[in-house]
């Protein structure tokens, strides 16, 4: 499991902070530390959940996203195009597979339904009854009626809020019907959406949402969706359909690691007792110790894992990330070689054996690691890491002019203009003119070049 705080998730609350009709529910005190959560075992569930529900939308599967971000608040949200944002305090109160897909239809009905590009049609005549009040009451203010013109003021920001918060209520209650629509076309139960609005609904009696205005909150209340949705998903035909048995054992696992990663040390020993011999405890285990700087412990754990399944790839991958990190890079070659081929050189994995081969100083190894990680940015190109470790490896072995590119996508996808076009113009100068590399090199540097540009708002001097 990788974390990655980048600037994609930075947008993405600065839109979802004007746009909070996209999201599960409101929003609860943030916890101290966000950031996104890169996990191949993770996406692959994420997507295996995901495809029926887009194909059911009639969207392309490998279109719509899912990113998990460490954060212990219980919500997802959309914040434009198709991707979809988890946050791991979600996934720590779900109790089975069914009830996050649950979660992801409705956002996806978000997505489908075209919700966040509506959203200014809902702002705007919200906005037009704010101006009037605040100019009517700057006016009665202006003739020496003070109390009054503030009065109008006030009134007028409270209709305000008012029309924007019914259409917000509004497109959530949409979302939660679409999102059933496509549970019911994909074959799957409305269970999992029903037992988790529950949860909500506790979450409103513990934080004392249940007792105040429901005209004044950004969705309905839970109890209201639920008596909404309770008949139309009793009524479909797959009430009754059993979950799908395998993601429920992926939701277990990784439930359990993202425990080990993600929550204190004593919380994941306490629910996760040495006297637990579970597959998923030596999961969270093996991520608590490694956490805790207990190498020895933690590749034990991870050691148990592998015993039990030896062609596991996501076994093999913690197992060989635990020997890495703990500076035995030629002893995790074998672990993330497997992991790496019986993933199909799922590109994170393949990042972390390539990261390996560059730790072990061993030139024989330099030409492997370039041809992997040349595999896994061509697979996932929106990884600063893997664009470092493959800009290393060509400066290990005297190339560069594709080190000074890799950098270039680094502090592209990073923000960071100015390194990016400084090392494109150095790899335009330095590869052969017209090749695939060069013509990425140009691209990268013009973008940069304007982004610079609309951000000093000096565009006339950019043409």
């Amino acid at each position: 499991m990788r974390r990655f705080l980048r600037a994609p998730l930075r947008q993405a609350k600065r839109a979802l902070a004007a746009l909070t009709a996209c999201s599960l529910l409101w929003a609860q005190p943030a916890a101290a530390q966000q950031s996104i959560l890169r996990d191949a075992e993770t996406e692959a569930w994420f997507a295996a959940m995901m495809d029926p529900l887009a194909r059911a939308a009639g969207l392309d599967p490998r279109d719509v996203k899912v990113v998990l971000i460490q954060d212990e608040e219980i919500n997802a949200f959309t914040a434009g195009g198709q991707t979809i944002y988890v946050n791991s305090g979600l996934i720590f109160a779900a109790d089975n597979a069914n009830e996050v897909q649950g979660v992801l239809a409705h956002e996806l009905g978000h997505v489908a339904d075209g919700h966040v590009i509506l959203a200014d049609a809902g702002a705007r005549p919200s906005m037009g009854i704010s101006l009037l009040s605040m100019l009517l009451g700057v006016a009665t203010m202006a003739a020496g009626g003070g109390e009054a013109g503030a009065g109008i003021i006030a009134a007028g920001q409270q209709a305000a809020l008012g029309r924007y918060l019914a259409f917000s209520r509004v497109q959530e209650a949409t979302a939660d019907a679409t999102g059933l629509r496509f549970l019911t076309t994909a074959g799957i139960t409305g269970r999992g959406m029903l037992s988790f609005f529950k949860k909500l609904q506790q979450q409103e009696y513990r934080y004392g949402i249940a007792n105040i205005d429901p005209f004044m909150q950004t969705h309905p209340l839970s109890g209201d969706r639920i008596q909404t949705l309770t008949g139309d998903v009793q009524r479909a035909p797959a009430y009754n359909t059993r979950p799908d048995a395998a993601l429920d054992e992926q939701f277990r696992r990784i439930k359990a690691k993202l425990e080990g990663y993600a929550m204190p040390v004593e919380r994941t020993l306490r629910d996760y007792p040495d006297t637990d011999q579970s597959l998923y405890a030596h999961y969270a285990r093996a991520y608590a110790y490694h956490k805790q700087g207990v190498p020895d412990r933690a590749d034990a754990e991870a050691a148990a894992l592998v015993r039990a399944q030896p062609d596991d790839p996501y076994f093999l991958e913690v197992q060989g990330q635990i020997l890495l990190e703990a500076g035995r890079p030629r002893d995790a070659l074998a672990p993330l070689r497997l992991a790496t081929e019986h993933s199909r050189y799922n590109p994170l994995i393949a990042t972390t054996y390539g990261h390996a081969l560059i730790a072990t100083e061993d030139r024989a190894n330099y030409a492997e690691a370039t041809r992997v990680l040349r595999t896994a940015v061509g697979r996932d190109d929106d990884n600063p890491f893997a664009w470092l470790q493959l800009g290393t490896v060509y400066e290990l072995t005297g190339d560069t002019a594709r080190a000074a590119l890799a950098t270039a996508e680094r502090a592209s996808m990073t923000n960071d203009q100015r390194t990016a076009q400084a090392s494109a113009r150095y790899a335009m100068a330095n590869l052969p003119a017209n090749t695939p590399d060069w013509i990425r090199a140009q691209d990268i540097a013009m973008a940069s070049q304007n982004a610079q540009c609309a951000a000093n708002r000096r565009l006339r001097q950019c043409r």
